[in-house]
Order: C-alpha cells, then sequence, then structure tokens
C-alpha cells in the first residue's frame, strides 16, 4: 500500500487517516480517484456534502463534492468518500457486504470494523490493478458470519461469488490458534480476504475467460474430487516440505483450486508489498562475498510497467531485510516464504491473467446487493457448499 500526502498540507498520511494531523483536514479516501484527500463540509451546497479542500493558499474549494460512507457517519467505521452523484448511503465498499454479525454484540463490532478494513485494502489493490469491477462486471459480495452455540461451525470460503468469512478470525488468539493448529507459517485476515477472492476471480478470468487448458497445464486439473482432495491433505497435515518445490504454500498443493487461490493471494502479496516499497523509494543493499547487491525500489504501477522479472528481482532482497527487521524486534518472519522456480511461474501466469483483464474494455458495473439499514444479525449460518466452488478451512 502507497503512502499518501495530504492535499491540503503536503504532510504524511496513510489510507486509513481520518485526519491529518499537520493542519486539521478531515480526510477520506475517494475511491473514484483512488486517493487520499482533504476535505471540507459544503452546507450551502447540501445537507451532509463535503468538497475537496484543495492546496492551501487557495482563494476558495472548488473540487468535486462527497457525502461520507454511513458506516463512517454512524460507527466511525469507514474513511471511504461517496461521490454525490452516486445516491447510495453506503460507500463501494461497504457495499459488497451483505451480511454483518450481529453488532449489539459488543465483540462483533470489533471484529467487524477490523474486516472492514482489510476488504478496503483489498478493495483498493484489485481497482489499481484494474479489477474492480471485474471483468464481466461484477464484484464479491461479502458475508461476514459468527458461530452462535449449538449451530454449525462457519467455514471461510468462496461460493459462487459470495465470500464467506468468520468474524473469529478477527481475534488475535483464535486465528493464531487456527494457525498453529493447522501449521500454517501465515495466517492474517487480509490473506484470508486476498484467498477467497483468488476463488472469485478463478471463475471471471480461468473458467469464463476461455483459460481452463492453460490452467490445467499450469496447475492441474481442478475437476478432480475436490472433498476427498481436502479431506486426504488435512489427513496428511502439513508436515514436510514435499510441497516446496513446486507449491507457495503446504494448502496450495490441496487441490488445483487451491493452489491458484494460494498464488494469488501471494500475487496480491507481492503487489502491496512492492508498491509500498517504492512509495518510500526503498533502496535494499544485500552484502555478499562478490560485493554488495543494490536493488531500487519498483513501482508494479508505473508507467510504462514494469516487468515480472524486475518485481521478483527487488522482492527477494525486500523480503530479506523485512525478515531481519522483525527478526530484530524478536518477532517472528514477516514473509514466511520461499518461492521455487515453479512457483514463479505461476505467479507469472497469474500475473499475465491480471495485465491482460486490464487491458480489456471497462465493463458497466452490475449493481451490487446493498444490506438493510441496521446492522444486520447472521441471516442463516452455513457452511460453504461444494457445488461448483471453493472452501477453505
Amino acid at each position: 500500500m502507497r503512502v499518501f500526502n495530504c492535499d491540503h498540507c503536503g504532510h504524511l498520511v496513510f489510507f486509513d487517516s481520518v485526519q491529518c494531523l499537520h493542519c486539521g483536514s478531515a480526510l477520506a479516501f475517494l475511491p473514484d480517484a483512488l486517493t487520499i484527500a482533504a476535505l471540507t463540509p459544503a452546507p450551502q451546497d447540501g445537507a451532509e456534502l463535503w468538497r475537496r479542500r484543495g492546496r492551501q493558499g487557495d482563494a476558495h474549494s472548488s473540487g468535486r463534492l462527497y457525502r461520507m460512507c454511513r458506516n463512517h457517519t454512524d460507527h466511525q467505521a469507514c474513511n471511504f468518500a461517496i461521490p454525490v452523484h452516486d445516491f447510495t448511503e453506503l460507500c463501494v465498499s461497504c457495499r459488497q457486504t451483505r451480511v454483518m454479525p450481529d453488532l449489539s454484540e459488543p465483540a462483533n463490532m470489533g471484529r467487524w470494523m477490523q474486516i472492514e478494513a482489510a476488504k478496503r485494502r483489498l478493495f483498493y489493490s484489485l481497482a489499481r490493478l484494474g479489477l474492480e469491477p471485474a471483468p464481466g462486471g461484477t464484484s464479491p459480495v461479502f458475508e461476514f458470519l459468527a458461530e452462535v452455540p449449538g449451530g454449525p461451525p462457519v467455514l471461510t470460503g468462496h461460493n459462487n461469488g459470495t465470500i464467506t468469512l468468520n468474524v473469529a478470525e478477527a481475534d488475535d488468539d483464535e486465528r493464531a490458534r487456527r494457525r498453529i493448529a493447522l501449521g500454517e507459517p501465515y495466517r492474517t485476515l487480509i490473506g484470508h480476504l486476498r484467498h477467497e477472492s483468488g476463488h472469485f476471480y478463478w471463475d471471471q478470468l480461468v473458467r469464463d475467460g476461455g483459460r481452463l487448458d492453460d490452467f490445467r497445464q499450469m496447475f492441474g486439473d481442478e475437476r478432480q474430487d475436490y472433498a476427498a482432495a481436502l479431506e486426504a491433505h488435512y489427513a496428511k497435515g502439513n508436515d514436510g516440505n514435499d510441497w516446496a518445490d513446486h507449491h507457495v504454500s503446504a494448502y496450495a498443493a490441496a487441490h488445483p483450486w487451491e493452489d491458484w487461490a494460494e498464488t494469488w493471494a501471494h500475487y496480491l502479496h507481492m503487489i502491496d508489498l512492492l508498491e509500498t516499497s517504492a512509495s518510500y523509494a526503498t533502496e535494499v543493499t544485500v552484502p555478499g562475498i562478490y560485493g554488495p547487491q543494490r536493488s531500487s525500489a519498483i513501482d508494479p504501477f508505473a508507467i510504462p510497467a514494469p516487468d515480472f522479472q524486475s518485481m521478483v528481482q527487488h522482492l527477494v532482497p525486500l523480503t530479506l531485510l523485512l525478515n531481519s527487521l522483525t527478526r530484530s524486534l524478536g518477532q517472528p518472519d514477516a514473509y514466511p516464504f520461499a518461492l521455487a522456480s515453479a512457483v514463479l511461474a505461476k505467479l507469472r501466469f497469474v500475473h499475465d491473467m491480471v495485465r491482460e483483464a486490464a487491458l480489456r474494455p471497462a465493463p458497466v458495473a452490475a449493481p451490487v446487493p446493498v444490506p438493510p439499514a441496521a446492522p444486520a444479525a447472521n441471516q442463516g449460518i452455513k457452511k460453504n457448499s461444494k457445488s461448483a466452488n471453493k472452501d477453505r478451512r
């Protein structure tokens, strides 16, 4: 994620900022411009309207008009703004959430806010890649569900365009417990959302994009029995590293669908890391017996776009530095991955498909279902079906 500057005073601000600490301006993220902007109230133009403030010293504000997302107004849970001509109450990210947990439960409010924050980051990355909306003109919808006593477990997964997340994943202790139980080196909210978005975009780019033969050649045949494959995976466990030569994670070895989703998620990890590095103009020097090897930041969104190999060449020293820094603080590796040549080939496959999709004419976005006016409790705790698509743990 890039860093931003307040467009009123120039001070450093961040993607989730709501106020500039230097000039005091209210800040909001503008999805139509993919940037953070300083806003000033504009009651003369209409109730609850805001106008882009403009640079310090301007004689007057003449920027575009916006409204704040209702989840900002009601819960201080969102910093996305809505263009004045869009008459929905929820921003483009929040309106994708179809089911929320019962927010009258105190713990669920904090969980929901954390999950929505991660989802806004996913939206930003997909939008910058030209994938929001998807080539078919649709976007995923989300259901954030809490388990209830005596009810069935809630499984995080994707089914036919709907991404489900168990809100317990927002609790650090519960997420760590599951990570350890499953033998995983990495488990985060953004990781879950990126993985499940991979299943959604598999439908869009591979199945509906006419690329099944290419996919099967690279990842394997997804028509094999999914439930049996997952049962065999969990029976075997994550012990050993016989998967490491061909897969980005042990879970990726379970089934071609999961291999794609894990690779997709990793591609989004890579893009976000590189964009952050470029935002800080990072240069990494790796010492060696043959002299220092210097690497300069590669912006994945630069024009002209960098090639895949150049991005990987900066990713490797960048992650070495990142892990060295976290170890210095007594923390585990922030980037616990090693990318074999077969994994890099799969990442390149994802990269090429993303670039191809971004070059297609922009579709007309289909309307996204808007949740009820008040936060909704779980509307039917469910397991994901395996009728056509993908499940997580």
